[in-house]
């Protein structure tokens, strides 16, 4: 079974853009492409799991998500970066959904389809509902990106996002689970 790094797209990956849906406004954290690279590179699994209530709400469809998220596999594999899947939740918060964030549904379905390791994976994400769907399907860390959302957050949550790890981005991310590997 082989280790993941689940991971939030709009302000983790991406910047985050309001209800972003089309492929020429993603802009990437440039933190991301190197790091993400050190982890697949150290045999970890990547995998996008994101909420897409725009569609839920009529703001666009999921042709659209589908046409961002072949634009973001694109770019990043010119940096040598594969995405193993992108799960998309595309209800609206008020809506029931199998999978919106906080539920570990699609980590879940991840780990059965691609025989994943989920007590040697990551969850990775810029919202409470990122660290929560990474505790509830039972992952080694849950990681808070100060990109996005996550400094707002910490600064009004701060302890109660224990046990989760708060880091500025991808490069304390990637040196943790990697040094913490290392360390045994």
């Amino acid at each position: 079974m082989r280790p993941a790094i689940f991971l939030d797209r709009d302000g983790t990956l991406i910047r985050e853009k309001h209800y972003l849906h089309r492929p020429e406004e993603v802009e990437f954290f440039a933190e991301a492409a190197p790091a993400l690279r050190r982890l697949s590179d150290a045999g970890f699994a990547l995998i996008v799991v994101t909420n897409q209530s725009g569609v839920g709400r009529g703001y666009f469809t999921e042709a659209d998500v589908d046409r961002v998220h072949a634009h973001i596999q694109s770019e990043m594999a010119q940096a040598g970066v594969k995405f193993l899947k992108f799960y998309s939740a595309f209800e609206a918060p008020d809506q029931p959904s199998r999978g919106r964030k906080p539920s570990p549904q699609f980590l879940w379905d991840a780990r059965d389809e691609f025989q994943l390791d989920l007590p040697s994976s990551y969850m990775v994400g810029d919202k409470r509902i990122d660290l929560e769907a990474g505790w509830n399907a039972g992952v080694r860390r849950s990681f808070l990106v100060r990109t996005g959302y996550g400094a707002e957050l910490e600064r009004t949550e701060g302890s109660s996002l224990d046990p989760g790890i708060v880091v500025d981005g991808w490069l304390q991310v990637a040196d943790w689970i990697l040094n913490s590997r290392s360390d045994g």
